[in-house]
């Protein structure tokens, strides 16, 4: 879709994606983190609660990859979660016992 490796590699791409998904500092970590242990979506989401940018692009994402032909299992699983389809227990167990694909292998 035009992206260029540089770009991915700079701060703005894998430097904000190690810290979306490693820091507690992170809305969108600290969100997942507390989702993860039980909270409610409707109190993480309350207002006066910080704005968590996961949440509100979760759909477009997987509409986006679905239109391009991308298997996207986490974002569909994410989604899953938040759609109170799928506990977060069972999204971990789902992810960690898929099929291995090209990407596993």
């Amino acid at each position: 879709m035009g992206g260029r490796p540089e770009t991915f590699m700079g701060l703005s791409g894998l430097g904000d994606l190690v810290l979306s998904a490693t820091s507690p500092s992170s809305r969108n970590f600290a969100f997942g983190q507390k989702l993860g242990r039980g909270g409610s979506l409707q109190t993480l989401l309350a207002p006066g609660m910080p704005l968590v940018e996961g949440v509100a692009t979760a759909r477009p994402l997987l509409a986006r990859g679905q239109k391009h032909g991308v298997e996207m299992p986490i974002a569909t699983t994410v989604l899953a979660v938040l759609d109170s389809a799928m506990s977060p227990a069972a999204a971990i167990d789902q992810l960690m016992n898929r099929p291995l694909g090209p990407e596993r292998k």
